[in-house]
């Protein structure tokens, strides 16, 4: 990793964890709007939304990383971010978006080995802040390729 270098995350919350993620991979951040279901998809896939005119699937991230759903209920401070992964734009449901964060690249540590065999290789590393960690998350190695495929399909229909 270079010395001195600085990254910028979008850090957001699902339940008590911290996570970050690249800010270049981040279009925009929404509030909860209504989603439209879809029948037989993936039970991590929440449906689509309507953006503008473009329909974008939406990702229930407390789903796909496994999360308990004791917070079924949808707050105030639910978000939806909006990312780019090569050329696929997707949505994903947080609990809430924290701040955008500047941390030196050398403050991040890899994922715990134990962690690591895991099938967890969208755990970019951890982050050491000063009370907190926070996790960061390489977005493009959270879904499989035929996740990759579902979500296209939702994308063009």
């Amino acid at each position: 990793m270079a010395e001195g270098r600085i990254l910028q995350l979008v850090t957001f919350k699902l339940g008590n964890e911290e996570f970050g993620v690249d800010i270049l991979k981040v279009q925009e951040i929404n509030r909860m709007m209504d989603i439209t279901r879809i029948p037989n998809a993936p039970a991590f896939i929440e449906g689509v939304i309507n953006l503008r005119g473009k329909i974008i699937p939406i990702v229930d991230l407390r789903k796909k990383l496994g999360f308990d759903n004791g917070n079924e209920g949808l707050e105030k401070t639910t978000r939806i971010i909006v990312v780019e992964l090569d050329g696929l734009v997707l949505g994903f449901i947080v609990d809430s978006v924290s701040e955008v964060l500047r941390i030196p690249e050398n403050t991040i540590e890899p994922a715990p080995s134990i962690v690591g065999g895991l099938d967890s290789d969208y755990i970019e590393g951890v982050g050491k802040l000063d009370n907190r960690l926070l996790i960061l998350l390489e977005l493009k190695k959270l879904f499989s390729s035929t996740d990759r495929k579902d979500m296209e399909n939702f994308e063009m229909n």
